[in-house]
């Protein structure tokens, strides 16, 4: 029996992010994991906000998945304030989806063992150093070196443990 976990992710995704992607999920598969997402495994019946709740209560973990979403090439951070923060040429900011930061309070405040990953140039709210309890960790490329295969998968590892705790402790 495979053990649910969600996962967060955008539903429109780049070829190379869908690969990335693609990767996560094969070794979810790998260690008897289901990923459940809302819009890829499970879709709406009520408000979606309210249907990652209920499709949460059936997992036992959760994994993040900062993708670009947006890319802002100009624009000022805290406009208006003593201190802004212009963007520079040549020096853009990356959004992930607002989803990821909704799923992973949601997820959270659950109390399931979470693991995050980004994308490099992703840094804001769950994605910031520091927020959560989880360390953040780099989006997988989907073509991992023997080496880099290996911590990968030692990382999912250890985070499936606790997932497996928490779903024989809660099931």
């Amino acid at each position: 029996m495979r053990i649910p976990v969600f996962v967060s992710c955008p539903t429109l995704l780049s070829k190379q992010q869908e690969r990335c992607r693609h990767r996560v999920v094969g070794e979810l598969d790998r260690l008897q994991l289901e990923a459940r997402a809302l819009g890829k495994s499970d879709y709406p019946s009520d408000c979606p906000l309210r249907e990652v709740y209920v499709i949460a209560k059936h997992c036992s973990g959760g994994i993040i998945l900062g993708f670009e979403q947006f890319k802002a090439t100009r624009g000022t951070w805290k406009p208006g304030t003593k201190k802004p923060v212009h963007l520079r040429p040549g020096k853009p900011a990356s959004f992930p989806s607002p989803w990821n930061h909704l799923e992973a309070g949601i997820l959270f405040g659950m109390q399931l063992p979470l693991l995050i990953f980004r994308e490099e140039s992703i840094r804001g709210g769950v994605f910031d150093d520091g927020v959560t309890d989880v360390f953040i960790h780099e989006m997988p490329p989907p073509n991992l070196d023997r080496t880099d295969l290996e911590a990968f998968r030692e990382v999912l590892l250890k985070w499936s443990a606790r997932v497996r705790a928490h779903y024989y402790s809660n099931g």
